[in-house]
């Protein structure tokens, strides 16, 4: 990496739960990896172990922590703790399929769904909550540091930081496709600008390559 872009984030999703398959709004609800999302996790951790992090930073929910633990394993990188990454606070919604959600309070669910910036499940957090506090702790994570940091977070925190650090307008937060179970996306340093940030890989499964030609596109 060039001396600009020796910081490097990457957002990890954490392997596939029960839930993900029965489609429920997981939230802050503590649900562990199923036997697929063990099996996603171990063979993504040795792709990203390719990339020579320097600190592993997982929310405290026990998918993420399995999910970095499988990397900790493989590196021997102490395993660092923030809640602030956790999923968003789902309210009313957690533990209930997408259908039980639209019918039993289908409004709020359909403005969620389109990118409105709504609190999900009436009493939880809006994807701007979401995005001040996961923001606040990947500053914490990126400062005075360098190297790639993988930060292990969640689909919904994802998308929300990659629109923060992108500084894109929330009503264009939706047009970012969602993380696969155990795939991440890759944000660097803007070399061509003095500030901002570029988003070299989304919902990714492969260490980063040049881009070459970049500058004569």
């Amino acid at each position: 990496m060039s001396e600009k872009s020796k910081l490097r984030i990457v957002l990890w999703r954490h392997g596939q739960t029960d839930w993900n398959v029965e489609n429920r709004y997981q939230g802050h609800s503590d649900i562990p990896l199923n036997q697929v999302g063990l099996y996603q996790v171990g063979h993504a951790a040795k792709v990203l172990a390719g990339m020579n992090p320097s600190r592993i930073i997982s929310s405290d929910l026990i998918r993420a922590k399995q999910t970095a633990q499988a990397l900790v394993d493989l590196t021997g990188i102490k395993l660092e703790i923030d809640p602030d990454l956790r999923e968003t606070n789902g309210g009313n919604w957690e533990g209930k399929t997408g259908a039980q959600n639209r019918e039993e309070d289908g409004e709020r669910f359909k403005q969620w769904m389109f990118g409105g910036d709504v609190k999900a499940g009436e009493i939880g957090e809006s994807r701007t909550e979401v995005a001040k506090r996961a923001r606040a702790a990947v500053d914490r994570g990126i400062a005075e540091a360098s190297g790639t940091i993988i930060f292990v977070t969640h689909g919904g925190t994802s998308r929300a930081l990659l629109g923060s650090i992108l500084e894109m307008p929330f009503e264009k937060w939706a047009t970012l496709g969602g993380l696969s179970n155990a795939s991440w996306s890759v944000i660097e340093p803007n070399t061509f600008i003095t500030t901002g940030w570029t988003l070299v890989e989304h919902n990714a499964g492969s260490i980063p390559e040049p881009v070459f030609g970049n500058e004569s596109a």
